[in-house]
């Protein structure tokens, strides 16, 4: 018997997948879990679950590179906590993570213990980092301003971005969207200025760099 908690691993290692679950399954309260392989599959997972607790994403997975998946889901499920779970592990990028939107990150060398520790703790509400993490300042300042820009986007921006990054017309995203195609040219126009770039190209470039900013594993 589960308590109605749903939790989704998002995650391109089966075997990886298998001991997160494992490790799900042993807490108090056992959650019901839902498994994706790509990020694709974890973006319509969450869609098809919008009531799901909380989801764990790996940075590397087919689909996408590093933090821009992160930003993604959250510009597409807002009120979805995301921990990030990775063997990227140094201080920057747990920091652009947290900076990027996440509820905590969890190393993929953390003990079983420290997992449950680190889910318990994201699903009462508060952030969780690995013991002995010290956030410090970004020491990369390009993509310390890159950061602070993308996060003055608003929610329907960063989606927009998104959907640029794959390609879409204007037209297509309006379609997506629900709403007019003047609409997601305003919406692009405030991209570009947000960001400091004078093109649609400029823009997807900028989110790139996001995904570059880790070594992802």
């Amino acid at each position: 018997m589960t308590t109605g908690l749903t939790i989704i691993i998002a995650d391109d290692h089966p075997l990886f997948r298998g001991a997160l679950k494992q490790a799900l399954q042993g807490m108090a309260d056992a959650p019901e879990v839902v498994e994706a392989g790509d990020f694709e599959t974890a973006r319509t997972t969450a869609e098809l679950h919008p009531n799901a607790d909380l989801l764990l994403l790996d940075l590397a997975m087919p689909g996408v590179s590093g933090l821009s998946g992160l930003m993604i889901l959250r510009s597409e499920m807002p009120s979805l906590p995301v921990v990030i779970v990775s063997a990227s592990d140094d201080a920057a990028t747990i920091r652009r993570a947290l900076d990027l939107g996440a509820s905590g990150f969890i190393s993929k060398s953390a003990s079983i213990d420290e997992i449950r520790q680190g889910i318990a703790t994201v699903l009462e509400g508060n952030i969780y980092t690995p013991d002995g993490y010290e956030r410090g300042i970004e020491q990369d300042a390009e993509i310390g301003d890159l950061i602070n820009r993308l996060r003055t986007l608003t929610p329907q921006q960063s989606r927009v971005l998104s959907m640029l990054a794959e390609g879409l017309l204007n037209k297509q995203i309006a379609y997506e969207l629900g709403v007019s195609e003047a609409t997601i040219k305003a919406h692009v126009s405030a991209i570009l200025l947000k960001l400091n770039v004078d093109s649609r190209t400029q823009a997807v470039i900028q989110l790139g760099k996001i995904g570059a900013t880790v070594a992802v594993a």
